[in-house]
């Protein structure tokens, strides 16, 4: 018979088979996700996630995929078809840190009860423009305000957001240099 536990929406019985499964065979924690985009008009483009790699395998659990439009708002020119690239990387950045928070949470038995972020950055559109050298085409600044009541000491969850933001893969990568290739794909 399988035993469940759940903590915060996890099945942490599971969680702990997931860790010592990766102990014992380290590839198994090798993943790639993939992402497809199509350029519509203007400002607006539709992003597809599908199928991924990870644990040795290829993943067949979608059964569709996810779509998403990319917009801009009318003074960028748009429609407001879809949130813009920029803030879909506040809302990656948001749902990465909340996720690292949880299972943190749940890995060391606490409680959550409620949670919420909020999150606004700064951009200076000159850097886009390129009308100054000096200003980075990107975010200037991320400000992340996060509201946790928890079953736990305040040291305690200062000590889960710290470790969310040290583990959170997307704050991880926005927050180093990353290799990036953007090469033309074969006519």
């Amino acid at each position: 018979m399988e035993t469940k536990k759940i903590l915060n929406g996890i099945d942490t019985v599971r969680m702990v088979q997931t860790v010592e499964a990766i102990k014992k065979q380290p590839e198994l924690a090798r993943f790639e996700f993939r992402a497809k985009n199509r350029w519509d008009t203007g400002g607006t483009n539709h992003s597809k996630i599908d199928g991924f790699y990870g644990a040795g395998r290829e993943d067949d659990s979608r059964k569709k995929p996810f779509l998403f439009t990319n917009g801009e708002p009318p003074v960028l020119l748009g429609n407001n078809e879809g949130a813009n690239p920029v803030e879909f990387l506040l809302h990656a950045a948001a749902g990465c840190l909340t996720t690292t928070f949880i299972l943190q949470a749940s890995a060391r038995g606490i409680s959550i009860s409620e949670m919420s972020t909020e999150l606004d950055g700064d951009i200076d559109l000159r850097g886009l423009l390129d009308l100054d050298a000096s200003v980075p085409p990107g975010y200037k600044e991320i400000r992340i305000k996060m509201n946790v009541k928890a079953d736990c000491s305040d040291r305690e969850i200062e000590d889960l957001i710290d470790y969310a933001k040290k583990h959170s893969p997307v704050l991880n990568t926005i927050s180093r240099p990353v290799q990036v290739t953007v090469k033309r794909a074969a006519p």
